[in-house]
């Protein structure tokens, strides 16, 4: 395995949960379709190394817990500046958890959530001078 290619995300509400990816995300739409024989949407958005693929189905049932369902636990992305992501999110209605700091990495991060709730995390990697 080399890297991760992609990251599945089923929406209840595929249009809302397309507007949050694409603009307040910021991530490009690659492609995007409809696939009428399953009556679900899929789109695929540039998340940097890797791709969110977004799809909706008829009535998907709920997520059992939060966070910590068997399963995926959360999303994490890298930023560069956490605390601009987190002014840009904030500006956009988007609300973000206290900022935290990795005990082991001394790296901060903060958590917020997607329009389903699905727990997601902004990673503060600073680049090398």
């Amino acid at each position: 395995m080399r890297a991760i290619h992609h990251i599945a995300i089923i929406a209840s509400d595929y249009a809302r949960s397309r507007r949050f990816y694409s603009e307040t995300l910021e991530m490009p739409v690659i492609r995007e379709v409809y696939r009428e024989e399953r009556a679900s949407w899929k789109c695929d958005l540039d998340a940097g190394n890797a791709q969110i693929e977004l799809f909706s189905f008829p009535t998907p049932p709920p997520r059992p817990s939060r966070p910590e369902a068997c399963g995926l636990r959360h999303l994490s992305f890298a930023v560069a500046d956490l605390d601009a992501e987190i002014a840009r999110l904030e500006a956009a209605g988007v609300e973000c958890e206290p900022i935290r700091i990795d005990p082991y990495t001394d790296k901060r991060f903060t958590f917020f959530a997607d329009p389903d709730g699905l727990p997601l995390e902004l990673y503060e990697e600073v680049s090398a001078p």
